[in-house]
């Protein structure tokens, strides 16, 4: 079987983006396994070339299209958006220019995905309040690809080894994201989850579901959104075929500790900090005595795409971008993710 192409945006040039691709893809067991292509700016990996002191292992090859590519180890394929001023850029900035750069790598990768140029899309970080600065009124990677694959229903997968959580709400309130919790959506995160396991080879996932509420509502005395409106989405879901194993809503301060022990493959979480806690529990790791971060691992996807996008679950890191310091963990794992999810579409 041909090695799949996995097109990899650059991320916000004044971020941690271009450091990251070039330790990612300095990798020869990276190449055994796919074609990775990033979508930037060539001027920007260079320069991250020269600040790992690289430059005598690792070359960059401009591209204006996936089929100059070498994907040959030691060359970085690179389709050159040249749309980056190396002399006004600033690392750890809020820049128009940045936000306008990492929105175009965006929606060309998008674009290479949907005409099957590429076989699957890996986002490293943008800096969202760049991108509005720039006129792109989004708040986010996946705001941006379920509009430009015009996606009305989908879904957030978080992702650290075999830890996985799929969010019902995602980037709102935590108000909003409690009335969020309606037996339609709760429904449509379940089957998302699902279908997103078996992407991934599991045929028959086991999918646990999480309550909104503390003991998952203690049958209506913390509350009956487990009642009212998870109960019968997981009921509807069973009935489909849907392997739910516990029947009803799983108390969320059990259920993570529950599938590190392999009873589920994958958890349905009611909001945002109830799925990435855990994940960043796991896949964070500081060390104190060094003052540095060992680890900044796990990914980011978009479950209901027409489409293949996987990412780096952190920031830009703008507080330290620039200095050849950031881990590439997070970036090694989205790609890693994203060769699994290309290999069995096939």
């Amino acid at each position: 079987m041909e090695r799949p192409i996995i097109g990899i945006t650059m991320g916000d040039p004044a971020g941690n983006g271009p450091e990251l691709s070039i330790k990612s893809l300095n990798s020869e067991t990276l190449y055994q396994k796919c074609r990775p292509l990033i979508i930037g700016d060539a001027g920007c990996l260079r320069v991250a070339i020269d600040t790992l002191k690289l430059s005598n292992q690792i070359k960059v090859n401009g591209v204006s299209d996936p089929s100059e590519a070498k994907f040959e180890y030691g060359t970085i394929d690179v389709i050159d958006m040249k749309n980056v001023d190396l002399a006004t850029r600033e690392f750890g900035k809020v820049q128009k220019m940045c936000g306008e750069a990492a929105f175009q790598y965006v929606t060309k990768v998008i674009e290479l995905a949907k005409t099957g140029e590429i076989d699957a899309t890996v986002t490293n970080a943008l800096n969202k309040e760049s991108i509005n600065l720039a006129g792109h009124n989004y708040s986010g990677h996946t705001e941006i690809y379920a509009d430009y694959t015009d996606t009305a229903d989908y879904a957030m997968m978080l992702a650290h080894d075999e830890l996985r959580v799929v969010h019902v709400s995602t980037h709102v309130s935590l108000l909003q994201a409690c009335q969020a919790v309606k037996k339609e959506r709760v429904l449509e995160a379940i089957r998302l989850a699902a279908s997103g396991c078996q992407a991934l080879g599991i045929e028959e996932p086991k999918i646990a579901v999480a309550g909104l509420n503390p003991h998952a509502g203690e049958n209506g005395m913390f509350g009956r959104e487990e009642i009212e409106e998870i109960l019968p989405a997981i009921e509807i879901a069973t009935k489909e075929g849907i392997c739910i194993p516990d029947g009803k809503a799983v108390p969320p301060d059990t259920v993570f500790s529950k599938m590190e022990g392999g009873w589920y493959d994958v958890a349905v979480v009611m909001y945002h900090d109830q799925g990435h806690i855990p994940l960043k529990v796991k896949g964070f790791v500081y060390n104190k005595e060094l003052s540095k971060w060992d680890s900044v691992a796990g990914v980011n996807i978009t479950l209901g795409l027409p489409i293949i996008r996987v990412s780096v679950d952190h920031g830009t890191g703008f507080g330290h971008a620039g200095d050849g310091s950031a881990s590439p963990a997070s970036l090694n794992n989205a790609i890693d993710y994203a060769i699994r999810f290309a290999t069995h579409k096939r």
